[in-house]
């Protein structure tokens, strides 16, 4: 069996997992709503465990940029290197943005039913925070209303059923991961490596350093997990982003080693890897900082500190407003590379020169914004308040032992 073959059977599995995904984050959402803890406090602990690595991870890619230069090497360079990489057609996208006011009337969904199909994970957690809040209302005005615990009943069931059907799935995963890579590496091979090796080196060591170093650090300083336990309960969760390039079809298998390999709670679980995912896209961010500086070196343009921030901006809103889907970094970088400033013809000539390479790059940065979602749950999960009653936020009909049972 070639590669072809291998890579096909790969994406079978993998496509399962991303139909999962979606129906999997709205449920597991509403059933959060109705059967734990979530309080305001708890989004403010989210956004600032999401800033915190956003912000590392910039510094991390701006200081790499600034003390290696390694746009340097590209000067003078840029129009041979046009001639002799093949172009690739760049896949478009209808209404990506960097205004806040655009992304947000894109996440109002038409109808409950369009953010389903289109994956739109940002519409989904809307969805879910609506639906669960109305639930959770109700619940709280008509606790013995039948029709209202059927629905509870139904979400429950609802996660239930997704869950075992993902762990049906994920025994398949291991062969997944092995077909996708074979078939990558075989179509794409090592030699455009050679040309772009600065380029490609420089950002595949910011993202190594903020995932290898970075996150085990603040995972054993905030969240009280040691380092080996982090990777460790990490690793199915990371080869299965490096594997498909989505983090959202990873969602499921981040849940599930969250819960079940690092023993975080599913309120934290869910508030991470399922409302909080499109925060956490610190892989996004730094690769989009970090080319943005490259080619400005490459081109002989000094970027000042307003300058860089103002490109750190950029990239956040990038990553803020694309959901977890295949090459979105580079969708969106030629928004960022514009906002940085640089003509229309730069920005038309890199991206072709850096897609060949994209699918290299494009899995590091999905393993990060997947391990970035691992270690916000791991900080959730320590700053939660183990003061209050396992059952605070339940439902009546639900108890600990039912708890237990389900979880």
């Amino acid at each position: 069996m070639g590669n072809e073959q291998l890579g096909k059977l790969g994406m079978l599995v993998i496509r399962l997992l991303k139909a999962l995904a979606a129906p999997l984050i709205l449920v597991a959402i509403v059933d959060a709503f109705v059967r734990t803890q979530f309080t305001l406090k708890q989004g403010l602990r989210l956004i600032r465990a999401c800033a915190v690595n956003v912000a590392v991870a910039c510094t991390t890619g701006l200081v790499l940029m600034n003390l290696i230069h390694p746009g340097y090497l590209w000067r003078g360079k840029i129009d041979q290197m046009l001639t002799q990489v093949p172009h690739q057609e760049l896949r478009k996208v209808d209404n990506v943005s960097l205004d806040p006011i655009d992304n947000l009337s894109g996440y109002v969904p038409e109808s409950f039913v369009e953010p389903l199909l289109k994956n739109n994970i940002i519409s989904i957690v809307l969805a879910g925070v609506l639906l669960g809040a109305a639930l959770r209302r109700l619940q709280q005005q008509t606790p013995d209303d039948p029709g209202v615990k059927t629905l509870v009943g139904a979400a429950n069931a609802s996660f239930r059923v997704l869950v075992q059907i993902l762990e049906w799935v994920i025994l398949l995963a291991p062969y997944a991961v092995l077909g996708a890579t074979a078939d990558a590496v075989g179509r794409n091979g090592l030699d455009v490596l050679y040309l772009l090796f600065p380029f490609v080196g420089i950002i595949l060591l910011g993202l190594a350093i903020h995932a290898l170093l970075y996150y085990p650090f603040i995972a054993w300083l905030w969240g009280k997990r040691s380092p080996k336990e982090y990777l460790l309960g990490c690793s199915d969760a990371a080869l299965t982003g490096l594997s498909c390039n989505s983090s959202l079809a990873t969602v499921p298998v981040t849940l599930k080693c969250l819960t079940e390999k690092l023993g975080v709670s599913e309120s934290s679980s869910r508030l991470a890897a399922c409302v909080g995912t499109n925060l956490n896209n610190d892989g996004i961010t730094m690769y989009e900082c970090m080319t943005a500086v490259f080619l400005a070196q490459a081109l002989s343009t000094d970027l000042g500190m307003a300058q860089q921030i103002g490109i750190v901006a950029a990239s956040i809103m990038a990553g803020i407003g694309m959901a977890g889907v295949p090459e979105a970094g580079l969708i969106v970088l030629p928004l960022v590379l514009s906002s940085a400033g640089m003509p229309s013809h730069v920005v038309e000539g890199a991206i072709p020169l850096i897609m060949p390479v994209d699918w290299l790059i494009g899995r590091a940065r999905t393993g990060v914004n997947v391990m970035s979602d691992m270690v916000v749950a791991v900080m959730l999960d320590a700053s939660e308040d183990r003061s209050e009653p396992v059952t605070a936020g339940l439902p009546p009909s639900i108890h600990e032992g039912e708890i237990e049972e389900i979880s």
